[in-house]
């Protein structure tokens, strides 16, 4: 499937119109704070742009990110301008023509953001097989990809070589679409789904699975949605499979739990967080407003003391004495306790 990718986006697509369904061609709701870095990104990479989602996490300023098939480097130079002189952006991708269109724009780059030197490298190489690149293991802060792994014949790699160069606390933070069941393996071999970004898509609940079998416990849906194959042949050809571009974070810790566990914690947003004064948003299921006692469960609790993210935050509460379940957790309470005199169904979805 790599050569089947590579000439997909290397001579079929000469632009994001090229394209024959939005999967890989979405950009939602961009933030205002974003929409003059775009304005300064040169107009040939916006036009070679492919992907399904904003991946561009916060905190990022003096870091060393790295984005998984960065493409045209459209994601890499917003991020050089995020994360300042100080920081680096390392885009890798398979496709040689699109890296001579990010890398003939280096310089321009560069100049327009008024850097001394250019703070962004990009490396042709294979995303499961960061090794060969010399990415050496806990180099990285941030891992960010749009769109990319459903393109990679061997997902677990990918996932895999992500904990390797991440740092501990690190965050694996990108878009990609999945479906509402296992795709059948002969669409898998049809070269235009799969450029499309529809054959090669996870199952939802096989993505949590592999996650989790490759050292991310505990993965954090952030933002998702519909997507709509307005082509009537291709649809045809997926039948009634549902496809969803879905944004995730995986950070790097070793003491998550399966479960959302309750140990009496609580965190206090200090608003400190660039561009975000009033509120900030961990995950789907987390809107943490300025100033306001939160609730949370203990794996919540590490991902913001234990990362990028502490700064920001006051905690209260250890893991000195647990409670059970955090109320809430679809992984509630088995047992029927109406003995107890408390509801038997007290399933839900904190996270």
């Amino acid at each position: 499937m790599h050569e089947t990718v590579q000439q997909y986006y290397g001579e079929t697509l000469n632009c994001s119109l090229d394209l024959q369904t939005s999967a890989c061609k979405t950009d939602t709701g961009l933030p205002e704070y974003v929409k003059p870095i775009l304005a300064q990104v040169h107009d040939e990479v916006l036009t070679r742009y492919y992907g399904c989602g904003l991946v561009l996490p916060e905190v990022l300023a003096g870091l060393t990110v790295l984005d998984l098939g960065c493409g045209a480097g459209r994601d890499v130079y917003v991020l050089s301008k995020l994360v300042g002189k100080t920081g680096r952006v390392i885009g890798v991708d398979m496709t040689e023509e699109q890296l001579a269109v990010a890398r003939r724009h280096e310089e321009y780059h560069r100049r327009v953001f008024g850097y001394a030197e250019s703070n962004v490298c990009f490396l042709h190489g294979y995303i499961e097989r960061l090794a060969e690149l010399q990415l050496p293991d806990a180099s990285v802060d941030v891992i960010v990809s749009n769109c990319v792994l459903n393109l990679a014949p061997d997902k677990a790699a990918v996932l895999r070589e992500a904990w390797r160069v991440l740092k501990p606390g690190g965050e694996l933070y990108f878009s990609d679409i999945y479906t509402d069941r296992r795709v059948p393996a002969e669409l898998t071999r049809d070269s235009v789904l799969y450029g499309e970004c529809l054959s090669g898509a996870l199952y939802w609940n096989d993505f949590l699975h592999l996650s989790r079998q490759n050292g991310f416990a505990d993965p954090r849906l952030i933002d998702d949605h519909a997507i709509t194959i307005d082509n009537a042949e291709l649809a045809a050809r997926t039948g009634s499979i549902r496809f969803y571009s879905a944004t995730y974070r995986l950070f790097k810790l070793d003491n998550l739990e399966p479960a959302c566990e309750d140990y009496g914690q609580a965190v206090v947003y200090r608003g400190t967080i660039p561009y975000l004064p009033h509120v900030f948003v961990l995950d789907k299921h987390h809107r943490i407003e300025t100033g306001k006692h939160f609730s949370v469960c203990g794996n919540t609790w590490r991902m913001l003391h234990d990362s990028r993210f502490g700064a920001h935050f006051d905690f209260y509460g250890s893991f000195g004495r647990h409670y059970g379940i955090f109320p809430g957790c679809g992984m509630a309470l088995p047992f029927d306790d109406s003995a107890n005199g408390l509801p038997t169904d007290r399933t839900g979805g904190c996270c």
